[in-house]
């Protein structure tokens, strides 16, 4: 067995050498413009890895005890109904907007209100919301709403008499419907020619909010939604990180941070589901630097050569590449699991692969965060003028329509440094996450501490990618 000391060197210095190896400058999303550093990209790696490596000797050395396994709720107070009627209503009037802004309103990207509201305020904003005040998609959700309202109005048709659903979810069907929510949602974000058109989200949300209907009306609205709704799924599975909980009681209580994210059921297709969030992720930033724009002309001809038309030949370029990053991802925990296994026997492949999985929820936060801070600083400003205007005509409902995004909120060095900030404070949360679930599966602790050395691989590995994705855009 490696030596934990020679361990650590060996983990630095591969990340000292891959820093060197792509010290390109960065371009951070959504920005037009080059962003020049004040420090170098490899000391900001060198950075990233020492502070895992401290983090991780002062885990061993100080942390003995799980500490994250149990939330210790504190009762803050109680929501009260109304207050959640009114955020159902507004995520179905949201809704509402943005399906018709879509058909209705100017074809055009930036003028109509339903593409910056889709890409930025739904799939970047609400999953920051999410971690920062908890679960607020459920409230929200325009399609739980629509289902709880239905099935109100069906109990009072029956004199108060609580409807069984026609059938039982599929238990072996777990997740894998939300997968290909996310998937197909990345797909279409990353991958298809048509992505910034209207009235195309505008037919695929509706569509989306029939499936989700149809699906309710077959297993149940809490049953098909907690399985089978990406979107759903996804947010709470960030808001599990919070520090803001909703009981059952109706009431707001306040927990440990991350300690939520502890008690994660794992069932089909759950592990599949968190590799799927990082690798969605992964890619987009992959797809915008210079190794994949180099060599995706010859992944297009590869597909052209098959007969197919340019336009599908690059979507299938895409399309490939999407695939791969998620199975990098997955592959990657995989060698970590397996390298956990080979400390001890005591436990199997299989339950270490569904012990540890929660650990890699924040990396995917980190991701998100890192990845797109920029796009929601700057162009979720737009629903200030998009609001008064939503379908591009000029109408001024609000008073804002003439209302200028700020692109000096903040530098591009104060950007990188946010960036630069989530994706460490995201890879200690694992590494935290890991040290804890291990200090209960192995009764000594020093046994714990050994098989984590493969887990700090993997958050080193996961920092050092993430890292190099951000400087490698644009170069």
């Amino acid at each position: 067995m490696i030596a934990p000391r020679r361990l650590l060197v060996l983990l630095l210095g591969s990340v000292g050498l891959a820093a060197l190896l792509f010290p390109g400058a960065a371009l951070a999303h959504g920005i037009v413009g080059r962003a020049d550093l004040p420090i170098p990209v490899w000391l900001f790696s060198w950075t990233a890895a020492i502070v895992l490596v401290v983090s991780f000797v002062a885990l061993s050395t100080l942390w003995l005890t799980p500490q994250l396994q149990d939330e210790h709720r504190r009762r803050l107070f109680r929501v009260p109904n109304p207050l959640e009627w009114l955020l159902s209503a507004f995520g179905v009037g949201l809704f509402g907007v943005v399906v018709y802004s879509g058909f209705a309103g100017a074809q055009v990207t930036n003028a109509n209100f339903s593409v910056t509201f889709i890409y930025v305020i739904f799939w970047v904003g609400i999953p920051v919301a999410s971690v920062l005040f908890g679960d607020v998609f459920r409230a929200l959700s325009p399609w739980r709403s629509c289902g709880r309202a239905i099935g109100a109005l069906l109990r009072l048709a029956r004199r108060g008499r609580p409807g069984r659903a026609l059938l039982q979810y599929p238990h072996r069907l777990g997740m894998w419907p939300a997968i290909a929510a996310i998937v197909g949602f990345a797909w279409l974000e990353l991958v298809y020619v048509e992505r910034d058109r209207p009235s195309t989200l505008a037919a695929l949300s509706l569509g989306y909010l029939l499936v989700m209907m149809a699906g309710m009306g077959l297993f149940g609205v809490d049953a098909f939604l907690e399985k089978a709704d990406g979107f759903g799924v996804y947010f709470n599975l960030l808001s599990k990180l919070s520090a803001l909980v909703r009981g059952e009681d109706c009431s707001l209580y306040l927990r440990r941070p991350l300690s939520g994210v502890t008690s994660l059921k794992i069932g089909p297709g759950t592990v599949g589901f968190i590799c799927t969030m990082i690798g969605t992720t992964t890619f987009d930033g992959f797809s915008n630097g210079g190794i994949w724009r180099n060599n995706e002309a010859s992944l297009q001809s590869l597909f052209a050569d098959l007969h197919f038309n340019m336009t599908p030949a690059l979507e299938l370029a895409y399309s490939t590449g999407l695939v791969l990053s998620i199975l990098f991802v997955a592959g990657v925990y995989r060698v970590g699991i397996i390298g956990v296994r080979s400390v001890s026997d005591r436990y199997d492949t299989a339950t270490l692969t569904d012990s540890f999985a929660h650990t890699l929820v924040p990396i995917a936060f980190a991701y998100v965060l890192a990845h797109y801070f920029s796009l929601l600083l700057w162009q979720s400003q737009a629903i200030v003028y998009l609001s008064s205007d939503p379908l591009g005509s000029g109408a001024n409902l609000f008073g804002t329509s003439g209302y200028q995004i700020d692109y000096h909120v903040i530098s591009y060095a104060g950007i990188w440094y946010v960036q630069v900030a989530a994706l460490i404070g995201g890879h200690v949360s694992g590494l935290a996450l890991a040290h804890d679930r291990a200090l209960v599966l192995y009764k000594d602790p020093e046994e714990a501490v050994r098989s984590q050395y493969w887990m700090l691989a993997v958050m080193v590995a996961f920092t050092s990618f993430g890292l190099w994705l951000l400087s490698a855009v644009g170069t």
